[in-house]
């Protein structure tokens, strides 16, 4: 018995031209609502669409890691949705990327005292390099994804990449490393969508993975990222020191388990006084650590840079956002190259943590980003720490 195709569903994404009918599209399936919906409007606007999903989990994949997203059920849920809309479906093998590009220097930049985001590096070393080169493979003319991000065509025709419609779901934070040469080959057609609405559409066209729910954590990750660290890097006990004075104020057994910022779990001798993270040496093995206005940045520098505008258009005053979950902040270009720039923020900001991107906007539109290094510092003189008190032995 066969199934009359759902009918196709109006959406608020506009009806693609006539020159594009039939263009080959690769589309990122994740096996969530975003991709699949992805999926569901591209078709019903002409275009040929593969469906194709990443591959990262190994064979020995450890329980509680790659379970909501790039799972093995992420992928049976995928081709189930391809069936639906009615498109072809692989499931691409990038394992070994994964580990080269994605695992591995997640590791090695906590040992280097640094706070990393992998999902910035996913996005740029895995999907938007490695799945462009395979959509050339295959004879498509577009790598498509479920991110919430808006392609606009600015007056010259060039392909800008700006935040998506609903403020809450906003992924151009992770897309500043997306190679200047690719933004015309990308669509992102839930970009101007809320979530509600695509759930809805989702819902509408049948799909199985309309209320599937979000995926949060780091899919490699299983628990605590402390945890997962722990097994990887091994604990070396060290210092913390005072950064106003250079005293030893407590004892930790790795800098790879702190952040800048973090005043919860340091273990210092006076737990009653108030401290944040300041500073990381991996070097000396020291902790740093101070009061709030410690922790007060006037400015950032990045390296590994990427543009997604020539650099000469760049403006002296902008607009960078250093966190995912945080508004965007004022700052005056100081300098820029193609290999890094540096910022004054127009008020300081709290624990601008290194390993993190400095991403870069005017108003919605996204220019690049970077990856921030640390202040240079001048540390105070050591103190030796404390003598350790003889045991006591009571007769």
């Amino acid at each position: 018995m066969t199934t009359a195709p759902p009918a196709p569903v109006t959406s608020a994404f506009p009806a693609v031209p006539e020159a594009v009918q039939g263009e080959r599209v690769l589309c990122a399936m994740s096996g969530g609502v975003d991709s699949s919906v992805t999926a569901a409007l591209l078709k019903d606007q002409g275009y040929q669409v593969i469906g194709a999903m990443m591959r990262f989990w190994p064979d020995d994949k450890r329980v509680d890691t790659f379970d909501t997203c790039c799972s093995p059920d992420a992928a049976y849920e995928a081709r189930r949705v391809a069936e639906q809309v009615g498109v072809p479906f692989y499931l691409l093998d990038y394992r070994e990327q994964f580990q080269r590009h994605i695992v591995g220097p997640f590791l090695d930049e906590y040992s280097r005292g640094r706070t990393p985001n992998p999902c910035v590096n996913c996005n740029t070393k895995v999907k938007f390099d490695e799945l462009v080169k395979k959509a050339k493979m295959l004879g498509c003319r577009y790598v498509a994804t479920g991110h919430y991000v808006k392609r606009v065509e600015n007056a010259r025709g060039e392909v800008e990449f700006h935040r998506g419609d609903d403020p809450r779901k906003d992924q151009t934070y992770f897309l500043w490393g997306t190679p200047k040469d690719a933004l015309p080959f990308i669509l992102f057609p839930v970009g101007e969508l809320e979530k509600p609405r695509v759930r809805e559409i989702a819902e509408e066209r049948g799909l199985l993975t309309a209320r599937k729910p979000e995926s949060q954590n780091i899919c490699f990750v299983p628990g605590k990222v402390q945890d997962f660290v722990a097994e990887h890097l091994p604990q070396m006990q060290g210092y913390i020191r005072e950064i106003a004075t250079g005293e030893v104020v407590g004892e930790h057994l790795g800098t790879q388990f702190y952040t800048l910022g973090q005043k919860k779990g340091l273990g210092l001798y006076q737990s009653h006084r108030v401290r944040h993270v300041v500073h990381l040496d991996p070097g000396s093995n020291t902790v740093w650590v101070g009061d709030h206005d410690d922790c007060l940045w006037t400015g950032l520098k990045a390296a590994g840079a990427n543009y997604l505008l020539d650099l000469a258009e760049l403006p002296g005053e902008l607009e960078v956002q250093v966190r995912y979950r945080t508004a965007p902040v004022k700052a005056r270009v100081v300098h820029a190259d193609e290999h890094g720039f540096e910022l004054e923020f127009a008020e300081p900001q709290f624990a601008v943590a290194p390993g993190q991107s400095a991403v870069l906007y005017a108003g919605p539109r996204l220019l690049g980003g970077g990856l921030i290094v640390d202040h240079v510092r001048t540390l105070p003189t050591p103190q030796a720490p404390p003598k350790k008190r003889p045991a006591v032995t009571l007769s």
